[in-house]
């Protein structure tokens, strides 16, 4: 803008300054001009009274005298020079063909500005007729004209080139002075101090735009914190990039590919891993395409999604989701597992209770043997409803408790009530049952705790040897009401102690299938005590017994 104004202010004060130079130079040379053609008639007016009244002798005797720059000629009456200032009048031509003779002869005077051949030079030349009828004739060059506008226009010239140095000076410092301000105002808040009123709209233009893109930016910022809040506290992980480098990537992908985002953004997609699945899934969703596929690292599988990010059909970019399904498969496992042992565990006394059946109808059984064969069947069909009732009854407990009634239950009366239930299937194995302990009230569902109490003193019989001894123990402490069963009979192997409470698992497969067991009895238990966020302690070796110990704590659930 300085350098703008500088110029435009310099050429106009130059050109104005040029014009004013020419116009004075064409002034001053009109004047002398002038002031020369006045001067040549008034000296012929001169030199012709006092031709006239010194009868010619004034040439001879005064002109030679006289310092004069104008040229005097007198000419005879047929137009030979008879006298000449400058010239030798004899061997001048005859002058009576010259504009100015002829003019002068016919008028009394004449003049002419022409090009003199005796000279060279341009040339005024005034004729005027004497009484004799001869002519006198003066003249003068215009170089001496040119002469003394030369020696005034280089006095102008050097006092505009003076003018216009000064000129420029005060320009450039009044422009500096000019645009200074400008140069340091506060766009930030241009309204505060405004040194020309005449930017005042444009300044409340720039406060105006200001107030809008700070406005415009507040709303980005809470966006972007919006965005953050989200993407942050996401559990899956969320990779953001562009056609070259990674734009964002959230807390839970750092976590899941063990890096940092000061590491990751603005770089490319191989800072965040090497996986040869997640760059063909990147490569893939640049291109326009939807992937989807499985990852593996670290020892676990995390399902990945990845799309396309586009805008008017062109492709700028990919979102990444990575979620973790290493849970979701086990299940799935442990569903085929479980699915495929419900089909098993249910062939098998179908298949009994069908042979046993068949024989029967086909008449192959001697009727002393038929009671045999339908107690069988008998014991074939509660296996089965065993196992229908323990499925329903795992199936409730990985429901939750939505539809279980809580209440405060007794676990020592709880104990009693199993074992009268349980008495005949003890006194079968001469088995005694000592329960040991107080009153110990819990809030509970007590359907699930009915279950899970049964269950282990059952077992406690089932896996009892002969003339055994099962004893129920509870007792409290300080934060934990304890539950104990404890039986003398084959044990478990200390590898095998975790594995007892997945489902449909037996230690001794021969010795589970003759106590009709449904091996889902444990994994009852286990999900029940999950259900009252109580802990399981198992104690064990093979031949000495089990100890199962069940921790409840004292707030209710």
């Amino acid at each position: 803008m300085r350098q703008k104004i500088l110029k435009q202010v310099g050429v106009l004060l130059t050109v104005s300054i040029l014009l004013t130079f020419l116009v004075v130079s064409l002034t001053m040379y009109s004047k002398f001009n002038g002031y020369m053609h006045d001067s040549v008639r008034e000296e012929a007016e001169y030199i012709r009274v006092a031709i006239e009244e010194t009868e010619g002798d004034y040439l001879n005797e005064k002109i030679s005298s006289l310092k004069s720059d104008n040229r005097i000629t007198l000419l005879n009456t047929d137009g030979t020079v008879l006298y000449d200032s400058l010239e030798d009048a004899s061997a001048m031509g005859n002058h009576g063909n010259r504009p100015e003779v002829k003019e002068a002869e016919k008028k009394g005077s004449g003049e002419m500005l022409r090009y003199s051949e005796t000279l060279d030079k341009q040339t005024f030349y005034y004729a005027i007729l004497l009484e004799d009828g001869k002519i006198l004739r003066v003249s003068r060059s215009i170089d001496s004209v040119l002469g003394y506008l030369q020696s005034g226009i280089t006095l102008v010239a050097v006092l505009v080139l003076a003018i216009i140095g000064i000129a420029f000076f005060v320009i450039q410092n009044q422009t500096k002075k000019l645009v200074e301000p400008i140069n340091t105002m506060d766009l930030e808040h241009p309204l505060r101090h405004v040194e020309y009123e005449e930017l005042r709209p444009l300044l409340m233009r720039v406060h105006e735009q200001n107030r809008q893109i700070a406005g415009q930016i507040q709303e980005l910022k809470e966006r972007h914190e919006e965005y953050l809040a989200i993407t942050e506290n996401m559990k899956d992980g969320l990779v953001v990039a562009s056609q070259t480098e990674v734009l964002s990537i959230n807390k839970a992908a750092q976590e899941l590919f063990q890096v940092q985002a000061s590491d990751c953004i603005r770089r490319p997609i191989s800072r965040v891993s090497r996986n040869k699945e997640l760059k063909k899934a990147l490569d893939g969703a640049l291109a326009g395409e939807h992937i989807e596929t499985v990852l593996e690292t670290h020892g676990r599988f995390y399902q990945l999604l990845a799309n396309p990010v586009k805008v008017t059909g062109k492709t700028y970019g990919a979102v990444i989701m990575v979620w973790d399904i290493t849970e979701k498969n086990a299940a799935e496992q442990m569903r085929r597992e479980f699915s495929a042992n419900v089909s098993h565990e249910l062939k098998t006394p179908l298949m009994s209770i069908s042979g046993y059946a068949e024989l029967i109808e086909n008449g192959m059984v001697q009727p002393a043997d038929i009671p045999e064969f339908a107690s069988r069947i008998h014991q074939e069909a509660n296996r089965l409803t065993a196992l229908v009732q323990d499925i329903i009854q795992l199936s409730k407990l990985e429901e939750g408790t939505s539809q279980m009634q809580e209440e405060v239950v007794d676990l020592y009366e709880l104990a009693e009530d199993i074992g009268a239930t349980l008495h005949h299937a003890a006194k079968k194995k001469d088995i005694t049952m000592k329960i040991e302990g107080a009153t110990q009230e819990i809030t509970g569902v007590r359907q699930i705790l009915y279950e899970m109490l049964y269950n282990l003193m059952d077992n406690g019989i089932k896996y009892n040897v002969e003339h055994g001894i099962l004893w129920v123990r509870m007792w409290k402490t300080t934060d934990k009401i304890y539950w104990q069963v404890e039986d003398t009979g084959i044990g478990i192997a200390k590898e095998e102690q975790e594995r007892v409470y997945e489902r449909f698992y037996r230690v001794d497969k021969s010795h589970s299938r003759q106590t009709g067991g449904t091996g889902l009895g444990l994994s009852i238990v286990k999900h029940g005590a999950a259900l009252h966020h109580a802990q399981i302690r198992t104690e064990s070796q093979p031949g000495q017994g089990t100890k199962i110990t069940i921790g409840f704590p004292l707030d209710p659930i």
